[in-house]
């Protein structure tokens, strides 16, 4: 089975519809889907569902598809860094269902891992709790989740082979190795391709068998939502206070 496809387009070709679910992996701007997401955007479907921790920041990511009315609800963790995702939902143009950050990653993994519902501690008292089950456990008072399961996933990988195993780094782990888990059909993208046997089994994050479809797309976009920086001391005045430059 030929999982390797040239481009975006291709390999979402059949897989998209109106009103579907889709989980888009990554944390901020580490780790995302950025070519799928727009290949999602320039295919026109609709009245999208999506589960993300955030919905990036205005003109990149996610955001593309919130710009074009493409998503009617987020399921999300953190949202304050889209003024555009703010507007919409303040406007009543977009539904949002927000979690505790550790919920929502909870409620992807109990989905990919076949399980429809949990019970946890946390929003129990609070506005997270309103309209969910409350049960009591040992004296304690905990709420029902559900779990999570898309139609479709899309995850950004550092290394991936042809066979759809795949290794992420760093941050990109954050929420990618469980979305690719927990979808009916799951599909990469990968800064670097190489034929199946090549990595090292013990470094796999997720196994092939998860990935239907994957793309290489290199290492040129490296996003960063914000970049800090102070002026560097000259040389005279460093020398005058002392400072080692």
């Amino acid at each position: 089975m030929n999982k390797v496809y040239p481009d975006a387009k291709s390999a979402l070709d059949g897989v998209l519809k109106d009103g579907m679910m889709i989980m888009s992996g990554g944390f901020g701007l580490c780790g995302i889907a950025e070519t799928l997401s727009d290949a999602i955007r320039d295919s026109g479907v609709k009245n999208l569902t999506v589960v993300s921790n955030n919905a990036g920041v205005d003109g990149i990511g996610l955001s593309r598809l919130l710009e074009t009315r493409q998503i009617k609800k987020m399921i999300s963790s953190y949202v304050g860094e889209n003024k555009l995702f703010a507007q919409q939902y303040l406007a009543g143009e977009l539904e949002l269902e927000f979690n505790p950050q550790g919920t929502l990653a909870e409620r992807i993994r109990a989905g990919g891992a076949g399980i429809p519902a949990f019970y946890t501690k946390t929003g129990v008292g609070t506005l997270i709790a309103e309209g969910k089950e409350v049960k009591e456990f040992d004296g304690e008072k905990y709420i029902m989740e559900r779990g999570l399961f898309a139609d479709l996933a899309i995850v950004h990988a550092w290394k991936g082979d042809t066979a759809g195993n795949l290794i992420y780094r760093k941050t990109a782990r954050n929420f990618n190795p469980m979305m690719a888990t927990a979808a009916k059909i799951t599909v990469a993208e990968v800064e670097h391709l190489v034929p199946a046997g090549e990595l090292n089994p013990d470094h796999i994050h997720t196994p092939g068998i998860f990935v239907k479809r994957i793309i290489e797309v290199g290492t040129d976009k490296k996003r960063i939502e914000f970049r800090n920086t102070r002026p560097r001391p000259s040389s005279a005045s460093a020398a005058a206070t002392g400072v080692e430059i």
